[in-house]
């Protein structure tokens, strides 16, 4: 007979070195493991009394630190645990931006150089978040904001020219004829 030994996340010298900083330690009946920060860990589906408990104490905690505001920004971006919800997620980001979290603004960034589900792009907007990302020195947040101000300057100079386009020609719908014209007796075409 076998006799199985639950061990719990004891810490050993090697596990006292801090992970990298691309993975998080994560604990659970069968041990420990770094696992990459990107794996889903709200374990539940969005809707069970346990997942909307754990949800409103990150809700909670993310009112006080911004770190927390980004990890429920995320988690609402990819569904982890709760419902997708982009405009939620944007949201919960620009307050952890707004509260000086580099990984925040650089993210919302990107989301807003690129645009977003229902969102377009907003360079302007995206110019103002990496700079932010890039005064702190933030990985690649240089090359991003040279992006933006590029595509902030193209978005410039369509808007130029479609309004030297809509004042040259004026309301040129004007000119057109209908087909169809009411009478008494109801429509009827020309």
């Amino acid at each position: 007979m076998a006799t199985t030994i639950m061990a719990g996340c004891a810490q050993t010298p090697a596990d006292q070195i801090a992970p990298r900083q691309d993975t998080v330690r994560l604990c659970n009946g069968n041990g420990c493991a770094d696992v990459p920060r990107n794996t889903a860990t709200f374990q539940g589906e969005p809707g069970d009394p346990e997942a909307e408990r754990r949800l409103q104490a990150l809700a909670e905690l993310a009112e006080q630190d911004p770190r927390a505001a980004y990890d429920l920004g995320l988690r609402l971006l990819r569904g982890d645990g709760v419902t997708r919800d982009s405009y939620q997620a944007i949201q919960w980001m620009r307050k952890a931006g707004d509260r000086g979290h580099t990984e925040a603004q650089y993210a919302l960034g990107r989301l807003y150089l690129l645009g977003f589900e229902e969102m377009g792009s907003d360079p302007a907007e995206a110019e103002a978040w990496l700079s932010l990302a890039a005064a702190a020195n933030y990985k690649d947040a240089d090359k991003l904001l040279a992006e933006a101000q590029a595509a902030k300057q193209d978005e410039q100079r369509l808007y130029r020219i479609r309004e030297a386009y809509r004042k040259s020609w004026g309301a040129w719908y004007t000119g057109y004829p209908y087909y169809w014209i009411w009478a008494p007796s109801g429509w009827y075409l020309r």
